[in-house]
């Protein structure tokens, strides 16, 4: 089994090194939940990948994510460790990334994707006392059932259950709401959108300086967008690249018919999820000096 394992630890380094060369970054795979207890893990990740690196230190990261989500306050922590080692950063998306993911996406200058990748709804995932669970279906419910008790048509089983919420933790849901779209809005304007000068797309406005305040406008649109469970009636909905540049107007790198970085992306990520799946991992991270 040791050497089976040595083989597929050399088969996917190759694979990343080639990646490396193609995006002249370092690379790093991360697979599984965004979770507070992952923090520490993540930093001496990102730190190992600085130790041959003294004299002549990349600026660029390329990160390959597969993620269902997790907790936005750790993204916080995460966009902190990457951003004090690297100046750029890009994200990879093969398969998906959802909630917290799609934030830690929007920290990145460029977000590469192809036709069967997907993104998801930004509703925060929220500690329960069992499980995390996602913090707009709780908020969305409760303001329906506030809006019956205003118009009188509440009935009795509803005013029950809207009677026995806890307070506090709904206050904790809108807290956790309020941080996804501050942190989401900054990134946008700070990372992704600081190369954007000139208008490209509004008829009215094509050749015209982009303001600060534009960029701003933007980057709310696009955060009550992906936080509009009116638009994607569900937390798991997966939003692949066409909707992405059609409804919320993102930019997206489309990887889908080029040639040369689509099998180097297939060829290390099927290859690395199929050997976390036979081996049960929940989370798995890689990098040429980390497996």
């Amino acid at each position: 089994m040791q050497i089976f394992d040595k083989k597929i630890k050399e088969i996917l380094t190759d694979n990343l090194k080639r990646l490396e060369t193609y995006f002249n970054s370092d690379v790093v795979f991360y697979f599984g939940e965004i979770h507070p207890s992952y923090e520490k893990l993540f930093r001496d990740f990102i730190e190992s990948l600085k130790v041959d690196e003294e004299e002549d230190p990349r600026d660029r990261l390329t990160i390959i994510l597969n993620t269902p989500g997790g907790s936005a306050e750790t993204v916080e922590k995460m966009v902190e460790i990457i951003r004090y080692h690297y100046k750029e950063v890009y994200f990879v998306v093969p398969d998906y990334a959802m909630s917290a993911g799609t934030i830690f996406c929007m920290s990145g200058d460029k977000i590469f994707m192809d036709y069967s990748s997907s993104l998801g709804p930004i509703d925060p995932q929220v500690f329960n006392g069992t499980t995390y669970v996602p913090a707009l279906g709780y908020l969305d419910k409760v303001n329906e059932l506030l809006a019956k008790a205003q118009a009188g048509t509440i009935s009795q089983a509803e005013f029950l259950i809207l009677q026995n919420q806890d307070l506090a933790m709904l206050r904790s849901y809108e807290q956790a709401k309020e941080l996804t779209i501050t942190l989401l809005k900054k990134w946008l304007v700070d990372f992704k959108f600081q190369d954007w000068e000139c208008h490209r797309t509004d008829p009215e406005k094509i050749g015209n300086m982009v303001t600060q305040d534009e960029k701003e406008m933007r980057a709310q649109e696009i955060a009550d967008k992906l936080g509009d469970n009116k638009i994607w009636h569900s937390h798991g909905r997966m939003i692949n690249i066409t909707t992405l540049k059609r409804i919320l107007r993102l930019e997206i790198e489309d990887y889908s018919e080029n040639e040369n970085l689509r099998p180097l992306i297939r060829n290390y990520n099927d290859f690395l999820t199929e050997f976390i799946a036979r081996n049960g991992f929940k989370v798995f991270l890689h990098n040429r000096n980390y497996f």
